[in-house]
């Protein structure tokens, strides 16, 4: 197995509802390796989302240690952790979350608007991106111009664009037809085998597992 780019300790998060504490992960350690393409199974309420929700540095957890790129993300501040995040993660949901009015190139750049690049350096970026989901020849289409499995495209070049080491993508096909989840898990995959890019990914559908290179399980916030 290649150099970790995650590194889990001991890591358990607990929420409180009320008087009661519910337990969502549980002492959990977990390696992702680089160029990895994990994806993380369970039932509903099982701690999957909460997992990558932490490794991405959105959720802090109650105790335990989550290395990412030899950085421990638990010991960063929100303003660290902001600048950490855009740097090295890139998001993608299964709500496309693209903006109505602005074109597919536009949505795109957005990561971007908050780096120092210029504006040449920030189209090549994005014309790169697009290139990389078969997209070039929509960039100037709005959402609303494109289908589900293109928008679901372009949101994977916004969150490719600041050219990220790690990806997460939580539900990416919930919202799609068989064939537009089939053709934007193979960029998915691509993206891994071809960029070197790491990739985690929280999914109930076994077909969409399958495109990982590896399946793990949780159950009541514990690996199974």
């Amino acid at each position: 197995m290649a150099e970790p780019i995650v590194q889990i300790r001991n890591l358990s998060k607990i929420y409180q509802q009320g008087e009661i504490n519910v337990t969502a992960l549980d002492n959990i350690s977990l390696d992702i390796a680089g160029a990895e393409f994990l994806t993380l199974m369970g039932p509903s309420g099982s701690g999957k989302s909460t997992l990558l929700h932490i490794i991405a540095g959105i959720d802090r957890p109650t105790s335990g240690e989550c290395r990412v790129q030899n950085v421990d993300v638990t010991k960063l501040n929100e303003s660290q952790l902001a600048d950490w995040r855009n740097q090295n993660v890139g998001f993608i949901f299964q709500t496309f979350n693209l903006i109505p009015v602005l074109t597919a190139a536009e949505n795109v750049e957005l990561p971007l608007l908050l780096t120092q690049l210029s504006k040449k350096q920030r189209h090549n970026q994005v014309a790169t991106a697009l290139e990389l989901v078969g997209l070039s020849d929509r960039s100037k289409h709005l959402p609303r111009q494109l289908s589900g499995g293109q928008e679901q495209r372009v949101a994977i070049a916004r969150a490719l664009v600041t050219d990220p080491a790690l990806i997460v993508a939580d539900e990416p096909t919930g919202n799609l037809d068989s064939h537009s989840a089939h053709e934007v898990l193979g960029v998915l995959q691509s993206l891994r085998r071809d960029a070197g890019k790491t990739i985690i990914m929280v999914t109930h559908d076994p077909k969409a597992a399958a495109f990982g290179t590896r399946q793990i399980h949780l159950e009541k916030g514990e690996l199974s």
